[in-house]
């Protein structure tokens, strides 16, 4: 039997009180980075992609995580770094080094949805970081790189940035934008772009 998707929402809320909340808290610090792409581990409550050291994107080239022994906290986010010359950088400017839609996948936020976001999939445009939620998303987004990016940040400014990332990913996946594709429908544009 299909669930509608005011009882799918109601199962949702009801899974989410149930486990704790845990991801409500530590993805929305509320000091100006919220929502971000963040988990609790140990003293860190909002560390900042799994622990990857931002700005080993920008100066190695590649993804790298970061020591708990070398981290900055930065409008209650927790940033590790590699080395102490990265966290130095960082600590000059922190808003280069921050990735865009706090860490959340790139594409889902073409969509309005703070989800995902794999440290080791990612892109630098105009000297800015972009994180996707997997090769497929970074795949989809690629495919139209300027009307992606532009919708992304629309729906970042317009509706994501400041708010309770569960809870916007729970409206735009019951209330999905005009222009929304399944991640199959995605996979398809993909596979016919590649012919």
């Amino acid at each position: 039997m299909m669930m509608t998707r005011a009882k799918w929402l109601l199962a949702t809320v009801a899974a989410m009180l149930i486990t704790g909340c845990a991801p409500l808290i530590t993805q929305s610090p509320g000091e100006g980075l919220s929502p971000v792409n963040a988990i609790s581990d140990g003293p860190d409550k909002h560390l900042i992609l799994f622990g990857y050291d931002v700005v080993s994107y920008f100066t190695d080239r590649h993804d790298q995580l970061g020591s708990p022994a070398i981290k900055s906290v930065y409008r209650g986010v927790t940033f590790r770094f590699a080395t102490a010359e990265h966290k130095a950088l960082f600590d000059a400017a922190p808003q280069k080094y921050i990735p865009q839609f706090g860490g959340f996948c790139s594409d889902g936020i073409v969509y309005g949805i703070p989800w995902g976001g794999d440290a080791d999939v990612w892109e630098i445009f105009d000297g800015k970081l972009y994180i996707f939620g997997g090769k497929g998303s970074h795949d989809a987004f690629m495919l139209d790189v300027p009307r992606n990016l532009a919708l992304a940040h629309k729906y970042w400014d317009e509706e994501v940035n400041g708010s309770n990332a569960f809870f916007q990913r729970v409206k735009r996946l019951v209330f999905r934008v005009p222009h929304y594709k399944s991640g199959k429908e995605l996979a398809e544009e993909v596979a016919r772009a590649r012919k």
